[in-house]
């Protein structure tokens, strides 16, 4: 082998080498890269789960204080209106006192007369309204016939008196009115009539 065939084979050695080490040095430098990155996902990574889990603890909160607040709610609902009907309470413990140390007949009167006024306004202003039933067309939507009876000059089926007064709640009916009904009067046959009549002649 020639000197120059020689020189040909080291620099080919060399170049083999040199290409070699520097291969390893780009892998070495991609699987640097690559653990980088990997590290940056998982910090990713966990800062999501992280936040996931925040935002799972502050939604059961959230649904912890809903479902309380829905409770008290509903246990408390009536709560203003007794604030209210308190007040005619109220009224009526200081009626009775007062009838028990007076013998004023009118003024208890007029004592219960503005006790019943306060409770009726307080009544109406929770939605609360009294049915209309005496002279009215029966309904049975409103009114609950205990008993018919015949009256002249009434038109069938019209309420002749309330027995006890039915009431609505905004649009819902709470309580039917107990009434008593006209019912239809039998008309007297004239034949009857005239010969009952005759008959009487004879």
């Amino acid at each position: 082998m020639t000197k120059k065939e020689n020189e040909v084979k080291e620099k080919e050695k060399a170049e083999k080498h040199e290409n070699k080490h520097s291969s390893k040095k780009t892998e070495s430098k991609e699987i640097k890269k690559l653990k980088e990155k990997i590290k940056e996902l998982e910090a990713e990574r966990d800062e999501l789960k992280e936040s996931l889990l925040r935002k799972v603890a502050e939604f059961e909160n959230y649904k912890r204080r809903t479902e309380n607040d829905q409770v008290n709610l509903i246990k408390y609902a009536a709560e203003p209106f007794i604030v209210s009907v308190l007040q005619v309470y109220d009224d009526l413990e200081r009626s009775i006192k007062h009838a028990e140390e007076s013998d004023d007949i009118n003024s208890l009167r007029e004592g219960l007369k503005l006790v019943f006024n306060k409770f009726t306004k307080i009544l109406e202003e929770q939605g609360v309204e009294k049915i209309k039933a005496k002279g009215e067309p029966f309904d049975f939507n409103l009114h609950e016939a205990l008993m018919q009876q015949p009256a002249e000059g009434v038109a069938p089926h019209t309420v002749l008196e309330e027995i006890e007064p039915g009431y609505k709640y905004k649009d819902k009916v709470i309580r039917h009115s107990k009434v008593i009904v006209s019912q239809e009067v039998a008309e007297t046959n004239n034949e009857d009539v005239n010969d009952n009549d005759d008959k009487g002649n004879d």
